[in-house]
């Protein structure tokens, strides 16, 4: 049993999204994505999802690229990213797959870890960051203190988070994300979202005693990092 992470799979199976057209590195990303999936990961393994699974518009649309997670190995948990429109109601969600779990100001648990987690947003301090995004960044952080207060409730003290924006600015600033990681003693926080040119910010390694984990697919060269043994 181990856990595992990627992130921003942003799987297009109706054919409707080439994704190389960002980049030679994503033609056929999918069967790169599958085939290291299958190589390294077993039934009773976990693999966290942090956001931008697909580029489908509704649920109807999604399915597609669900069964297609469905169909591999071990059990996945998946936070929203900011282009899964076709994500729902989370009790459907929590409903159509036994190896599928959706975070949304709940939890799930692996081993004795709370898996928590919400999509995130901008953060302020941001060249770009407005009046609107300060509205949607203040809506996450209470997410994640919901996800966070759920898994205490339950009895849990050692936490993984998912956020699918990274949790510090373009200027690496603490974000209120950061203070509740420490304020609930995080032990990891997994995230995805940037690409490209983007990836030369990348905030990892340890911060205040908090490991922080890229998992952007393109970053992982489409292979699922072990983030437990």
């Amino acid at each position: 049993m181990a856990l595992f992470a990627i992130s921003d799979l942003h799987l297009a199976l109706s054919g409707d999204k080439p994704m190389h057209i960002f980049g030679e590195q994503w033609y056929q990303h999918d069967e790169k994505i599958k085939e290291n999936w299958i190589s390294k990961i077993h039934t009773d393994d976990t693999v966290l999802i942090a956001g931008d699974i697909s580029w489908s518009m509704s649920m109807a649309e999604g399915m597609q690229d669900l069964e297609w997670i469905h169909q591999l190995p071990g059990t996945k948990m998946f936070i929203k990213g900011n282009h899964d429109y076709w994500w729902g109601s989370i009790k459907k969600l929590n409903n159509m797959y036994k190896d599928m779990k959706f975070i949304q100001n709940n939890f799930f648990a692996y081993e004795d870890y709370a898996i928590c987690g919400t999509r995130g947003w901008t953060n302020p301090g941001g060249e770009s960051f407005t009046q609107h995004d300060e509205k949607i960044y203040k809506r996450e952080v209470i997410r994640l203190r919901l996800s966070l207060d759920e898994a205490k409730k339950a009895g849990y003290n050692k936490f993984i988070v998912m956020i699918h924006y990274p949790p510090v600015n373009d200027k690496f600033e603490e974000s209120e994300f950061v203070r509740i990681f420490k304020e609930y003693n995080v032990e990891k926080v997994i995230y995805g979202h940037l690409h490209g040119p983007s990836l030369r910010r990348v905030y990892e390694g340890c911060h205040d005693g908090i490991e922080y984990i890229i998992t952007s697919a393109d970053y992982l060269d489409f292979n699922p990092v072990k983030i437990l043994p």
